[in-house]
């Protein structure tokens, strides 16, 4: 029997996340990774669009993690949290360095077609299209690793100087998953100044697709090490509020 979840008609609790996973080229996935944080035993990028209560309103977003390592454990750094809640953006940035930026996200869900769509500034940067096929056993219980950094530059600008010094905050979670089907579809990375994707993190292999479903049974959010202030100065200037790259004095700067 199946143990897919069952929801109220029109009740957005519950929504699958769509998880998808490709390789990426090894040297531009570790160019991302400011000195400290190290590139995990494989070089994959992770894209998760989701529709999920913020807190009691829907919240659509695209989250952009890539294989990272940090004092010899594994994870995934965070290169972008793009949500259509502007509310949360700045607060999560400031108090816990989740990179946040404005998004539109459209995402759904017909029979057995998925589809979904990520905008920012009027670039699509992300599209996906699929078809539902079948499901997929549920692994046992696991904890996952995710690198932020909280960092603050000095008020004024001036070289090298900060207010807080970059630190590396780890995001624990726990979850159980209860709930997976797999899609066949397929991603198309594109071109756009404010999500470069398609420039840092193209394509190199086959990109595995599911829906996702899963009981959260825990998160800890921890400040852990300093990161060297001067090595980082390169990653301090980021495209909104991102981790990609911006340019110095230049128009992608948020």
């Amino acid at each position: 029997m199946s143990d897919a979840p069952k929801i109220n008609p029109g009740d957005i609790v519950g929504w699958p996340i769509l998880k998808l996973s490709y390789p990426t080229d090894p040297a531009k996935l570790a160019a991302l990774l400011p000195p400290g944080i190290t590139p995990g035993a494989e070089s994959k990028v992770h894209l998760s669009v989701y529709c999920v209560p913020v807190p009691d309103e829907p919240e659509f977003g695209v989250l952009t993690t890539v294989d990272a390592d940090y004092r010899g454990d594994a994870g995934q750094y965070a290169i972008a949290y793009g949500i259509d809640q502007e509310s949360a953006i700045f607060i999560s940035r400031d108090m816990n360095g989740q990179p946040k930026h404005p998004c539109e996200i459209h995402y759904y869900r017909i029979g057995d077609t998925v589809r979904a769509r990520c905008t920012h500034q009027g670039y699509t940067f992300i599209e996906f299209s699929g078809q539902v096929k079948d499901e997929l056993p549920n692994p046992p219980q696991y904890d996952e690793n995710e690198w932020w950094v909280k960092v603050s530059r000095a008020v004024g600008g001036a070289e090298k100087a900060y207010d807080f010094p970059p630190h590396v905050v780890r995001v624990k979670s726990t979850y159980q998953t209860t709930h997976q089907q797999r899609v066949e579809g397929q991603l198309r990375l594109l071109e756009s100044p404010w999500d470069p994707i398609a420039e840092h993190l193209p394509l190199r292999g086959e990109v595995h697709a599911r829906l996702w479903t899963a009981a959260f049974l825990g998160r800890e959010i921890t400040l852990e090490g300093a990161l060297d202030p001067e090595a980082f100065w390169p990653h301090s200037d980021t495209i909104g509020g991102s981790r990609w790259p911006g340019t110095q004095g230049g128009p992608k700067r948020g």
